[in-house]
């Protein structure tokens, strides 16, 4: 059965024209806590002053909410009046009041708190906003002296035993936004979704330097140090399509690898740099991606950021947040500085190879396991699926070379009787598959690949791939031209997915077409299309 989302109140233009005129006005914890532990006041709290300073709006990133629990939700922002100069705050921490409302007027405040801007941070502000009712919306906001941020909308899930009020849970789900590979023409009609949440699946910013083939332009070379990768950060949030999707919902983030370099694995970089310098590099990487996401999770302490998380809606679904690179084992069967495709070596199928890590697998292993949810959705990076390119070569970056530990996770959703969605970016293509742990036995869940924001698979060997590919008995549906998006629509009895294409990344807007639809019935493993 179908129903369809919660009414959200405002349309997109009216949405993207709120966002802009709010603009057009104007994590962090200390080193020793997870996120800013909100100062209690009233919710007519007193706006604090801002820096004699600063004399433009600071709030020039926008605003974003994610990871929700049902008595809170993680309120983000940034303070970078300079945000593409390294944001132009000074070295001072700063107040700024938030708040929580009922309606985008404000008229009903009905949580507020002061929280501070740390400069070792980035002036980014984590607010844990509680005291929330389960399975609501909300509007939120920022303000600082005479200035005040775009209006935000956000949500709570629901009450652990409940389902959702509206009967259904609609996400979506994207990933790969390469800035140099197209405009962001996706993220207007993903708002037109009416989603209750996004999940971003990694590749959110691209490490490299400038290319003369670019939509248009990175600002500067590749990056590598904290500075460099907050300026790349602000290039990226300062797109307005982002801002107004980051506005629109609660996101749920994790990363691939382009938010530190390509096809890294752990401390292994691409081309084999002394782990040390490396190390040091994942640092400076993983420190930006905290400052410029609404995530849960502890603040990095140097080049570790415990990224994976698991998140509930009720009784309907339980979302399994993975980190596919911080830990995982060097790519088998290739060296580093090569492409990662090849014949296989058999390396790829020791049981040593992990691309979880040993307690990020064992906490999935046993949260699949004791699942009470009727779905459990995995947001996972690259492709899990069995996925042999003319029958024999496997890129060994996806699950196709972690093949041992892939074999675990099916083999423990088969065990628990799990209804399991395994949703996938990376490969800026657009897929369908059955998921089997071994190659030809039973299907134990459906992976649904949601091509990319604008980053594009190579041309020159789509065809030859598609039609590899295509050949495939697990493999329903491939599409590797087309940009966009994925939505899933949970119910208590089915999984609907719609897989969306836009017509072209090459100007700043663009129209949309359901490329495939599939559905998912509980209780029976894998995509019917529809």
């Amino acid at each position: 059965m179908r129903t369809e989302g919660p009414e959200q109140g405002l349309s997109r233009r009216a949405f993207l024209a709120a966002v802009v005129a709010s603009a057009a006005m104007a994590c962090t914890r200390d080193t020793s806590s997870r996120v800013q532990a909100p100062i209690p006041t009233a919710p007519t709290a007193a706006v604090p002053a801002a820096p004699a300073s600063l004399t433009t709006s600071p709030f020039t990133l926008g605003v974003a909410s994610g990871d929700p629990l049902p008595h809170s939700v993680i309120l983000w922002t940034r303070l970078a009046p300079e945000p593409l100069t390294g944001g132009g705050m000074g070295d001072d921490d700063i107040e700024v009041l938030w708040e929580v409302a009922a309606e985008d007027s404000f008229d009903e405040v009905v949580a507020a708190g002061l929280a501070t801007a740390r400069a070792g941070f980035g002036h980014s502000i984590h607010v844990d906003a509680t005291g929330l009712e389960p399975d609501t919306w909300y509007t939120y906001r920022f303000r600082i002296g005479a200035f005040t941020s775009p209006v935000g909308r956000t949500r709570t899930a629901p009450a652990p035993d409940a389902m959702p009020a509206s009967g259904s849970l609609k996400v979506g789900f994207a990933s790969c936004q390469s800035w140099q590979s197209g405009f962001y023409t996706a993220y207007p009609h993903l708002i037109d979704e009416r989603l209750d949440l996004v999940l971003f699946l990694g590749d959110y910013i691209y490490e490299g330097g400038v290319s003369d083939r670019a939509v248009r332009q990175h600002n500067g070379p590749e990056v590598r140090s904290l500075a460099d990768y907050r300026n790349r950060y602000a290039l990226y949030k300062s797109d307005a399509n982002l801002q107004a999707a980051h506005a629109a919902c609660p996101w749920v983030v994790t990363w691939d690898d382009h938010e530190v370099e390509n096809d890294y694995a752990g401390s292994a970089s691409e081309n084999a740099d002394p782990v040390e310098e490396f190390d040091q590099r994942r640092a400076a990487a993983y420190q930006a991606f905290y400052e410029h996401h609404p995530v849960r999770v502890e603040p990095p302490r140097g080049p570790a950021l415990e990224l994976h998380r698991k998140l509930d809606w009720g009784r309907l679904a339980s979302f399994f947040i993975l980190d596919g690179r911080q830990h995982r084992s060097d790519q088998a069967c290739s060296a580093p500085g090569s492409p990662t495709f090849g014949l296989p070596c058999g390396d790829e199928t020791s049981p040593s190879q992990t691309m979880l890590g040993t307690d990020q697998r064992e906490w999935l292993l046993e949260g699949i396991g004791s699942s009470t949810t009727i779905w459990d959705v995995l947001a996972n990076q690259t492709v899990m699926a069995r996925l042999p390119i003319a029958g024999a070569v496997l890129n060994f970056d996806q699950w196709d070379g972690y093949d041992a530990e892939r074999r675990q996770i099916l083999d423990a959703a088969a065990a628990a009787g799990s209804n399991l969605i395994v949703v996938t970016g990376d490969i800026h293509a657009f897929g369908v598959a059955d998921l089997q742990a071994t190659e030809n036995g039973p299907i134990v869940g459906a992976e649904f690949v949601g091509g990319a924001i604008s980053s594009t698979f190579p041309q020159e060997f789509a065809s030859i791939v598609s039609d590899s590919i295509g050949g495939l008995p697990q493999v329903r549906f491939a599409d590797l031209r087309a940009n966009g998006y994925g939505v899933l629509e949970l119910t208590e009895h089915d999984c609907w997915c719609w897989l969306r294409g836009v017509t072209t990344t090459a100007e700043p807007t663009a129209d949309v077409a359901t490329l495939s639809t599939w559905v998912v019935e509980a209780g029976t493993p894998g995509a019917r299309p529809i």
